[in-house]
């Protein structure tokens, strides 16, 4: 069974606690890791992306000359494709490129991720973190301290915790999100994870 120290805000070891092997200790899957990370950011696609066909360019409803006798060619519309200002041909419409990934393959390719951080040594659990009002300088002495300054850092409450969110909203590369709200995306593109204690105890709960 794989086991972590659990630390204070000093850096300090406090204890140390046993995780369990069915989200800490898999083997990592590459494939699946990479499938779970397309699948969030092609969700996150807003698709409003558009061009104009002829139809809906302004204007060209008359036709430019005669069709006949002119010596030029043959035109009907200056909104044509091949005229400077017209519609385009095959040009990108708005569509959704959301689509579903199995439940199961979710919470493994979750599951997978974690096990990796804690492989990689890039894991780290906190007893607790709270601040009695927002104070950014509070959250960057604790990353100090913790030897996380200058990393990109995902930190994980067990709920939602408005103090410790406004406290690490202004500082490049950090992001704060509830245990329940934790994506596999999340996980892996910040270079170190901090769980507060209660938020592995609710992972244990929701993903066990």
């Amino acid at each position: 069974m794989p086991e972590i120290e659990v630390k204070d805000i000093n850096n300090n070891v406090v204890e140390k606690v046993t995780l369990p092997e069915s989200i800490f200790g898999l083997e990592v899957k590459t494939a699946l890791l990479h499938e779970a990370v397309v699948n969030y950011l092609a969700n996150q696609r807003q698709g409003t992306h558009a061009t104009k066909t002829r139809g809906m360019v302004r204007g060209g409803g008359r036709k430019p000359w005669r069709q006949k006798h002119t010596g030029r060619a043959r035109h009907g519309s200056i909104r044509s494709p091949l005229w400077r200002g017209g519609g385009v041909v095959f040009g990108p419409q708005p569509r959704d490129y959301s689509y579903e990934m199995p439940k199961k393959q979710r919470r493994l390719a979750l599951k997978t991720a974690l096990s990796a951080k804690l492989k990689e040594g890039e894991l780290i659990v906190v007893d607790k973190i709270s601040f009695e009002q927002p104070k950014t300088k509070e959250m960057v002495s604790l990353l100090k301290s913790l030897g996380l300054n200058g990393n990109s850092v995902l930190i994980v409450t067990a709920d939602k915790n408005e103090n410790v969110y406004l406290s690490a909203r202004n500082i490049p590369g950090v992001t704060v999100m509830r245990a329940m709200d934790l994506n596999t995306y999340q996980v892996l593109v910040h270079e170190r994870v901090v769980l507060t204690k209660d938020a592995l105890q609710k992972i244990q709960e929701v993903w066990g």
